[in-house]
């Protein structure tokens, strides 16, 4: 008989996304528990969540109120469809209370499972709201370099990171990219194809994985008014943006925009259950919703769309929110997370620390760093982890995005660890 494996996750048939499993299998980090900012691993050992997980546990780890709301759900009605007529006692709860926190009155909500789901969803809805009014030319949809939009067929096509496209043959018809930087270059390629056949132009207010890419000042109003201008729908996706991140319910409500279309997911429900919410404004859903004989019909939707006991999850987790007043936090912790990356802004093999809008922020290496080391991002993060700390590599350097119940305590660890750490990847 064969000797068995000494390590019990060497050859784990688990495949990570975004991994490389060749490093990954037998080098994993489990996690096993999660309190407030804080999350432990296999050994016991503590560290400072600094990316809220994957930007999305907003209200930290182990809320007992998510527990109960989950459990209590369960004991009543564990799940059924929201296809057709059918619906259910949380999800419309949701509907209404997402509706009313909307920026755009009146806006109807269509649930999903992630944000890769409502992205797609979008995409969808924003065609079919041309087709069924009477200008079915208008399908091409523009995105921004850099910009990420998840990993489904649309989202992909959509979505800006390039290497995030490689590899799996042509993507969908119908998309180009534009800089993330330059309203004048938006309405420039809307005129290069024609208005009559751009249907959405998807613009996230901060660009998140593609490296924590600041909007320029005026940029967001000017994008929205040219959308406006050429009747194409403005899609603010707020995936990581919404629930206080930007310190405002969606994050784009941080400025005087009324979006056609708004992505949720991820803070919906602090990530403790998967759950996505898209937001319509009334004309473009109106098609959808006369109640005419023969009046179109949206034949699109997950499984798992508006599953009450993530929509109770959901329920629970805004009146979190609301209740400890964390939705500010965001913009009140956007100056305090900023001073405590002063020194790594200020270290040798650092080109920039891009922070002050949210409570988010990248902190880039050099040109020179990363020409002479490629994957010195992904050694930057294990050196931070070393010290007690969780980052995340994105693009040329890391990323974090603390859940926004964190305070000076961690800040300030954060802000010892990151000159530790390049200190020792400079050695």
């Amino acid at each position: 008989m064969a000797d068995q494996p000494q390590n019990p996750q060497a050859q784990n048939p688990l495949w990570h996304p975004f991994a490389d499993m060749g490093a990954v299998d037998g080098d994993r980090m489990v996690v096993t528990r999660g309190e407030g900012s804080y999350v432990w691993d296999d050994a016991d050992r503590r560290y400072f969540d600094a990316t809220a997980s994957l930007w999305y546990a907003n209200f930290g780890h182990g809320r007992p109120e998510i527990t109960r709301a989950v459990t209590a759900q369960l004991e009543k009605l564990d799940s059924y469809n929201l296809f057709g007529y059918y619906a259910n006692e949380p999800a419309l709860e949701l509907a209404s209370r997402l509706s009313e926190l909307a920026p755009t009155p009146g806006s109807k909500v269509f649930l999903g499972s992630g944000g890769g789901d409502v992205v797609d969803t979008a995409v969808k809805i924003a065609r079919a709201y041309f087709a069924n009014t009477g200008r079915p030319a208008k399908t091409h949809v523009i995105g921004r370099v850099q910009g990420y939009h998840g990993t489904h067929g649309f989202g992909t096509a959509v979505g800006g990171i390039s290497v995030n496209a490689q590899g799996f043959g042509p993507l969908l018809e119908g998309f180009s990219h534009i800089a993330y930087d330059s309203a004048a270059a938006l309405e420039a390629e809307i005129e290069r194809l024609g208005a009559d056949r751009v249907a959405a132009f998807f613009c996230e207010p901060v660009i998140g994985a593609g490296g924590v890419l600041l909007p320029p000042e005026g940029y967001i109003e000017e994008v929205a008014a040219i959308c406006r201008r050429h009747d194409v729908l403005f899609v603010a996706d707020c995936v990581i943006a919404a629930f206080g991140r930007l310190g405002t319910w969606f994050g784009i409500d941080r400025w005087a925009v009324q979006p056609d279309l708004i992505t949720t997911a991820k803070g919906l429900t602090g990530g403790t259950v998967p759950l996505a919410a898209l937001l319509v404004a009334p004309h473009v859903a109106e098609p959808f919703f006369t109640g005419e004989p023969g009046a179109p019909v949206l034949r699109h939707g997950p499984t798992y769309s508006g599953h009450p006991v993530a929509c109770a999850a959901a329920n629970a987790t805004l009146d979190i929110y609301e209740r400890d007043n964390l939705i500010p936090r965001g913009r009140e912790l956007e100056k305090p997370l900023a001073d405590a990356l002063a020194d790594a802004a200020v270290h040798p093999l650092v080109g920039e620390v891009r922070a002050g809008l949210g409570f988010l922020a990248a902190v880039e290496l050099s040109a020179e760093t990363l020409a002479a080391d490629p994957g010195a991002p992904g050694r930057l993060q294990r050196l931070v982890r070393d010290e007690g700390v969780l980052v995340r590599p994105v693009a040329k350097g890391i990323v974090v995005s603390p859940p926004l119940i964190a305070a000076e305590p961690e800040l300030d660890l954060l802000a010892a660890a990151l000159p530790k750490a390049l200190d020792r990847l400079k050695s």
